[in-house]
Parts: structure tokens; sequence; C-alpha cells
């Protein structure tokens, strides 16, 4: 049997770029290595998002749509829903059981995002206790290979030592999986810092092309170029960093070259990295309309994703009960 793979996503918001890189891009390749499962981590989303919950039925629809467009292929990969299969709630429970509270308190993303997000109340269980839904998520599937990047290592670490725990106090039943670090681990969003939905800085995968073209026209250059003939450091430059990602090897060359010599502004290089972009945006914006257009398809998906999840839950709960003989 080949070796498997295991990874999700919230439904917190539309998928944008950095999600396509940091993410989509190695689930597609995976997928025809390995028996691979990718769930929309619903439940998560009310970790942070749990006093609005109007759009997480859409946003969990679009995730899917974009899923498909960027070439995860149902035929290749188990495609669910988290909250359609319940086992995941109930190792959750049984996990929070048995961690102690300060392995949760000290983990840095749960301080990091209290600071970042001030206009949410992030003091609840759900936040705190997330880490535990996600050690129940990985260790229900027993997968070899998690798909994380670095900012998720603390998670899947802490992931490992519930496994650590639950096999000493009971029966060994969970493995230890290991990462699989992303390609690109921070995708710079217009604004210059991390992408992310929580920002408001990106530019998503359903966007068209002119609200694309448009988004980079306002995107942060070095700020040193105050003028046309000022001359840049690129390094500095989230657009030279989207050239580093989309364009060829001699572009980049060039407008590394260029930008330090005042041989290309700002505008014209926002122009030329637009243009890879939607070169390699088009046939994805094709694609996302096909589905659009057959919302019974998505639903097909994740019906069948759920019969093939729910097999390998049952099965792994059944070793989870007789182990700790209830």
């Amino acid at each position: 049997m080949a070796s498997r793979v295991l990874s999700g996503m919230q439904p917190s918001g539309l998928m944008h770029l950095g999600n396509l890189l940091g993410a989509l891009d190695n689930w597609k390749t995976l997928q025809t290595e390995y028996d691979s499962f990718f769930f929309v981590a619903d439940w998560h989303a009310l970790s942070s998002n749990y006093a609005d919950t109007s759009r997480l039925k859409e946003f969990t629809h679009e995730l899917l749509i974009d899923w498909l467009a960027a070439g995860i292929d149902p035929n290749k990969s188990t495609i669910f829903i988290q909250s359609h299969v319940p086992e995941h709630a109930i190792l959750h429970v049984l996990f929070s059981m048995i961690i102690p509270i300060p392995w949760l308190e000290r983990n840095p993303t749960y301080k990091e995002k209290q600071e970042e997000i001030k206009e949410k109340d992030l003091s609840t269980y759900g936040f705190l206790g997330y880490p535990v839904l996600q050690a129940a998520d990985i260790l229900l599937y027993k997968p070899d290979l998690v798909p994380v990047g670095k900012d998720q290592l603390p998670h899947l670490e802490l992931t490992r030592e519930i496994g650590r725990r639950f096999n000493s106090l009971y029966t060994p039943v969970f493995p230890e999986p290991k990462e699989y670090l992303t390609k690109f681990p921070k995708v710079l969003g217009i604004d210059g810092r991390k992408m992310s939905k929580s920002y408001h800085n990106t530019i998503n995968l359903s966007d068209t092309e002119p609200t694309v073209r448009q988004k980079l026209k306002t995107m942060v250059t070095d700020p040193a170029r105050v003028r046309r003939t000022d001359k840049g450091n690129p390094e500095i430059c989230p657009v030279y960093d989207f050239h580093k990602i989309f364009s060829s090897e001699d572009v980049i060359n060039q407008i590394n070259t260029d930008c330090r010599t005042a041989a290309i502004g700002c505008i014209d290089c926002k122009r030329q990295v637009g243009d890879v972009m939607v070169e390699r945006f088009s046939p994805m914006w094709e694609t996302r309309e096909k589905f659009s257009a057959n919302p019974k398809h998505i639903q097909e998906v994740v019906e069948e994703g759920r019969k093939r999840a729910s097999t390998v839950a049952t099965e792994t709960m059944k070793e989870v009960q007789e182990a700790m003989k209830i």
C-alpha cells in the first residue's frame, strides 16, 4: 500500500495565491505518489470565526471549487469535509482528556494570533484547544506525511506528543507523522506582509484578470524608489518576489539588473509580472467556471470522499476504543 499523506485547509475566506503556492501545488504533486487525504477544516474555521458563521458554507463551496480548479483530482485523492466525519470530534474529545493544559499554553501561535487579531475575542477554549482537534484530524488517518509550512511545525510536534502520550497510557495505536515542508512557506501579500485573509492583502484564486492587475498596481515596492529615476533594491521588493515565483530565469535576472539601475520603473515591473501571472491563472479560471456551473458535481465529490474517509476513521476509532477499553 502506498504511503499516506493528509492535509487540510480552513474555509475562513476565499482561497488566495499563498494557498495555491504554499499548499495546493504540493498536493497536486503528492496525489500522484501517495494515498492522499485532503479535507476542508470547517470546524477549525469556528475557532476564530465563531461569531459570524454566515458565509461558512459559501467559503466551503468556493474552497472546493478552487481545489478542483487547481488540479486536486477526486480520482486520485480523498476530498472531504471535516464535519461530515464525526469521528474527528470524538477523537478530539478523547485527546482533550489526556493532554496537559501547559502543552497548549506554550503553543507559540496561540499568543501570536491573539496579538495580531485584536478585533476578535480569541480567549476561548476552542482557540486554545484547536491543536488538539488538529491532532485528531491527523492521527485519525495515520498518515506518514503531513504537508505543512514552517509556522505549523510546532503544531505537528504537538500532534506527535499527543500520539506518544496516548500510546504510553494505553497501547500503541498512532504512528508519528513526519512533516513535508512546502516549497513556498511564505508568500507576500500586496502590502508586503505575509499573504493572509486576516490582513486583507490577498490575491484570490477567484479574482478576475482586471482585479489581479489592479491589486498588483497597488502593491508596495522598494520604499526608496520615490521617483521613476530612483534606483531600487529588488531583494526587499514584494513584486520581485512574485517574479522569482512566476517569471523565467532570464526575466528575473533582467529585472534584478534593471531595478538596481532604474532602467525599469515599478509600473512596468508590475505589468510584466501581471502578464505571467495571468498566463498561469487563465486555465484555472476556465476550469473554475465549469465547476461553478455544476454544484451537483461538488456534492458528489465530497460525498464520495466522506465514504472513503469514514471507512478509515471508523477503523481507527475501533482501535482507540479497544486500547482505552471503552
